[in-house]
């Protein structure tokens, strides 16, 4: 009979993390939002039993992924910060996005993001961003943050403690028609377009 192991929370989120940073090819430059509802990671319905030591573990697991892979972290606030972003003020100022004016904490905000927001060395809140890919934990609704052709992609893990997991990266736009080429030719082609 095979043994079944259960992952902390912490080795949970990096397994998840790291396979969607794979199939994303998420590295230097790159943006991930992360979406957390605490509440149902411990198992209860969301906004109802945020925990700021839920979050803790989970941040811990983001942090070491993005440090390993080289790709920036935002945080999504829940509703009651209209789903705004945390993130460090050089990112903000790098990306050219508009500051908002708030503090997250655990009751406004999310466990989540008020931990993301401590943790930081100058933290801002943005009213949105285009994001690369995005992990959802807990079903907080995040696709409004990622950029515009989202891949679905579904982790070997669909859940993180009691909370199911979503995520998905994204692609530039393909456009052209029938004569378009979305891969780099071998060779020359025949073909001129003038």
């Amino acid at each position: 009979m095979d043994k079944v192991v259960e992952l902390s929370l912490t080795e949970a989120t990096v397994t998840v993390l790291r396979e969607l940073a794979e199939a994303g090819n998420l590295g230097s430059g790159k943006i991930v939002v992360i979406g957390v509802s605490t509440s149902e990671v411990a198992g209860v319905r969301i906004g109802t039993g945020g925990a700021l030591e839920v979050a803790q573990q989970l941040l811990e697991a983001v942090r070491l992924v993005a440090a390993e892979k080289g790709f920036h972290l935002v945080y999504q606030c829940c509703e009651h910060l209209n789903r705004a972003l945390v993130m460090e003020r050089s990112l903000l100022e790098s990306l050219g996005l508009n500051e908002v004016s708030a503090v997250p904490i655990p009751g406004a905000g999310g466990s989540m993001a008020a931990a993301a927001y401590r943790s930081m060395k100058d933290p801002v809140l943005a009213e949105t961003i285009e994001a690369h890919a995005g992990l959802d934990i807990g079903e907080t609704l995040i696709g409004m943050h990622l950029r515009r052709v989202a891949v679905p992609f579904r982790p070997t893990l669909r859940y993180i403690g009691a909370a199911r997991v979503n995520a998905a990266w994204t692609r530039p736009p393909l456009i052209g028609g029938e004569r378009a080429v979305y891969r780099a030719p071998e060779q020359s082609g025949s073909q001129v377009c003038d």
